[in-house]
C-alpha cells in the first residue's frame, strides 16, 4: 500500500463494498473528486453482492469502476474466495465497507487484514451488529456515537479509528434518529479515512488505536458484520 504522512505518495485505491443504496459510499466518492480525499484516494472499485442494488447505478454515474456477485445462495467461506479474487484484480490498498450487509469470513478478513475499514451507527462496545439506530431510539438516549474502526474477525470488535457524537434530543422518530446519525457517517467516514491515510492517526502494535474509546475492544469468535448505511 502507499506509505502515509507523505503527500508524494500516489492515491491510496479503495475498493468500496455495499449491499444498498450506498449513502456513504457517494460521501466517500465526492471526497475524492473533489472534498478531503482528492488526491490521497482514488476509487478502484465499487462492488456489491447484490446485483440489483441502487447503488451500483449512482456509482457508475458518479464515474466509478463498478464490479458484483451474486451472494444468494451461496456458502459464506466459498463465495468470499471468489470476492477476494476479484477484489484483488483491482489492486486495492483498502477495503472500504460501506452497508455491506455480509458476515465477512477469515477467509476475506486474513487476504486483507488490517485493510478493512466500517462504520458503525454505535458504540461499538455498548452495541454490536445491525439495528443501531433503533438501539438507540428504543432506549430513548440522549446521544449516539458513530464509529469508524478496522475490521477483524469479530463482530464490531476491531480497533476503532474514531468515534463522533450524534446529539438525539428531541429526536421523537426513528427516521429523525437515523437523519442525524446518518448527517455525521457521511462526514466522519470521509475524514478518518484521509487522517488515516495522511499518517494522522496514532499506531498502536502496528495498527491505529481508539481516538475516543477508554474501554479495550471485546473480540468474541464470531463473524464480521457490516452495517447497512
Amino acid at each position: 500500500m502507499p506509505a502515509t504522512g507523505s503527500h508524494s505518495a500516489r492515491p491510496a485505491r479503495l475498493a468500496i463494498l455495499l449491499s444498498g443504496r450506498g449513502s456513504n459510499m457517494v460521501a466517500l466518492v465526492q471526497a475524492v473528486q473533489r472534498g478531503g480525499l482528492h488526491g490521497l484516494a482514488e476509487v478502484a472499485v465499487v462492488f456489491s453482492n447484490k446485483p440489483d442494488a441502487p447503488g451500483l447505478d449512482t456509482a457508475m454515474a458518479l464515474g466509478c469502476p463498478i464490479d458484483c456477485l451474486d451472494s444468494q445462495g451461496r456458502k459464506r467461506a466459498e463465495y468470499d474466495a471468489e470476492v477476494v479474487s476479484i477484489l484483488t484484480g483491482y489492486v486495492p490498498d483498502y477495503i472500504v465497507l460501506a452497508g455491506y450487509m455480509r458476515v465477512l469470513s477469515p477467509t476475506f478478513v486474513r487476504a486483507f487484514a488490517g485493510r478493512i475499514l466500517n462504520i458503525h451507527p454505535a458504540d461499538t462496545h455498548l452495541h454490536q451488529g445491525l439495528h443501531a439506530y433503533e438501539w438507540a431510539f428504543n432506549n430513548r438516549l440522549p446521544e449516539t456515537k458513530i464509529t469508524v474502526h478496522l475490521v477483524d474477525e469479530g463482530l464490531d470488535t476491531g480497533p476503532v479509528l474514531a468515534q463522533q457524537s450524534v446529539d438525539l434530543r428531541g429526536a421523537d422518530t426513528l427516521a429523525e434518529v437515523e437523519r442525524r446519525g446518518l448527517a455525521v457517517e457521511h462526514q466522519l467516514y470521509a475524514e478518518t479515512l484521509a487522517r488515516l491515510l495522511r499518517g494522522d492517526l496514532p499506531t498502536l502494535a502496528g495498527a491505529p488505536a481508539a481516538l475516543d474509546s477508554t474501554t479495550p475492544p471485546q473480540r468474541p469468535d464470531h463473524g464480521q458484520l457490516a452495517t447497512l448505511n
